[in-house]
């Protein structure tokens, strides 16, 4: 008997240590709440921004045909003209430009579409096939995919703004582990108000379960959005492209941009990836020679080369820079994954062919991500289940504004209040610096905020 109560005392003593060091690997739930509170009182209000203007482009390619309707259903009467006849209409229309690239039409009645660069400014000229009026002339940085995108990563701010949407999904991120805690049921187990809310509760738990529920339900989405949307950022961007230069087996061409890149780079394929680069947006980032004042000798052949190779559409053609003396015919679809490029001399003789899989294992793993965020890898499908994710974070959001204003008292901020005996835990602290590490901007701003609570505690002690 004795070596029984021997036994069990060991026991009990082996359990409550694991306790005792279990607890303080782990902050208290206090903690947890006040970390994301103040997380969502920064992020909130941007989640909802980027949920509207993120609809806005998702539905892109539907919102361009509608208001492109009018240039791809044209009457045409008489013989259709050459590419370089096109070209030449929409050189004398933009005075002092050059050619940039053509656009393969998408269908026999639609406007020719000639890019051209005056002062590095890319301006879209539309032009008629049958009688080369020009029909419209409208600047890249001016249509509504480029406002929308400035708008969704940039807050229209350029670098500066990419920065602080950088720091958003950063605490983001934060805001949705810490709130996946919380929601972790305690106590004995239900369904109700975990895995779907109680919309017939009255008051403050209707809202608790409106926010958690659709929060955690959205949580792995939001996730893999924040992720996707970081190689296009400005600080992480560079940093993930200057690992890939250094570990060149894992990239080969970088295909998105990186913080904020000027259209007319964009389409003459020659995106910059240093930051000074990306500050001077008049800046001319491809070679000019002579011949690319005028018409381009051998466009018709290589226009006739690439409406035979039929790649998905919108297909960009760019004349030979510097010592080149190829074109480039690429596919520059949204589903990056069949995305395909092609070298063609003047002659219309293909030279080369690359296509998705020649691209390093970043490269198109970055691709997926990008297609699945802007809702174009699997069609419709994707536009919808893209759709819901922004309908439940703006659910999720605006629950949680009315939860705090339902107890946030009068003239105060309505933070959970700091205890005592608040309880960090080793394990929380390694895990914050970890992300630090890989957050550059999460990281700085944590080392900000804790030095300011040092200053704030030592005030506060004198």
């Amino acid at each position: 008997m004795r070596v029984f109560w021997r036994c069990t005392d060991q026991v009990l003593k082996g359990v409550t240590i694991m306790t005792v060091s279990r607890s303080s690997l782990w902050p208290d739930y206090r903690t947890v709440w006040r970390w994301h509170f103040f997380a969502g009182l920064f992020c909130l209000p941007f989640v909802a921004f980027l949920c509207l203007t993120g609809t806005l482009y998702l539905f892109k390619p539907q919102i361009e045909r509608w208001i492109d309707w009018r240039y791809d259903h044209l009457p045409m009467a008489g013989p259709i003209s050459s590419p370089a006849q096109e070209v030449d209409a929409a050189l004398l229309a933009v005075p002092g430009s050059h050619f940039l690239a053509y656009e393969l039409p998408r269908a026999r009645h639609s406007a020719a579409r000639v890019i051209v660069d005056r002062s590095g400014v890319a301006i879209r000229v539309y032009v008629d096939p049958s009688s080369r009026a020009v029909l419209k002339q409208v600047a890249e940085e001016d249509r509504f995919e480029r406002i929308i995108l400035k708008l969704h990563g940039q807050l229209l701010l350029g670098n500066i703004g990419s920065a602080i949407m950088e720091m958003v999904a950063s605490w983001t991120i934060v805001l949705v582990f810490t709130g996946l805690i919380l929601w972790w049921p305690r106590g004995r187990c239900r369904v109700a108000g975990v895995l779907y809310p109680r919309l017939t509760a009255g008051g403050r738990m209707r809202w608790r379960d409106l926010h958690a529920v659709s929060g955690v339900w959205v949580s792995l989405f939001l996730t893999l959005f924040l992720l996707s949307g970081l190689p296009w950022s400005f600080v992480w961007g560079h940093a993930l492209s200057g690992v890939e230069t250094r570990f060149s087996r894992l990239t080969t061409i970088q295909d998105w941009e990186i913080g904020a890149v000027p259209a007319r780079a964009v389409i003459a394929g020659q995106a910059p990836t240093q930051p000074g680069m990306n500050a001077m947006p008049g800046m001319d980032m491809t070679p000019m020679t002579a011949s690319q004042s005028i018409v381009p000798d051998g466009l018709n052949n290589v226009v006739a080369t690439a409406m035979r190779l039929g790649y998905p559409a919108p297909v960009l053609i760019t004349a030979p820079s510097g010592n080149e003396t190829a074109w480039r015919v690429r596919s520059d679809t949204q589903n990056r994954p069949e995305r395909i490029s092609a070298l063609v001399d003047t002659a219309g003789t293909i030279r080369s062919v690359r296509h998705f899989a020649d691209n390093g294992i970043v490269d198109r793993m970055i691709a997926y991500g990008v297609a699945a965020h802007e809702g174009q890898l699997f069609g419709i499908a994707n536009q919808v289940l893209n759709l819901l994710v922004a309908c439940g974070l703006l659910t999720m959001s605006v629950a949680a504004i009315v939860i705090w204003l339902c107890r946030k008292p009068p003239g105060r901020l309505g933070a959970p209040a700091a205890l005592p005996d608040e309880r960090i835990g080793v394990g929380a602290v390694m895990a914050l610096i970890l992300l630090g590490l890989l957050l550059p901007e999460l990281g700085g701003s944590l080392l900000v905020l804790c030095l300011v609570t040092m200053i704030a505690r030592r005030v506060g002690r004198a």
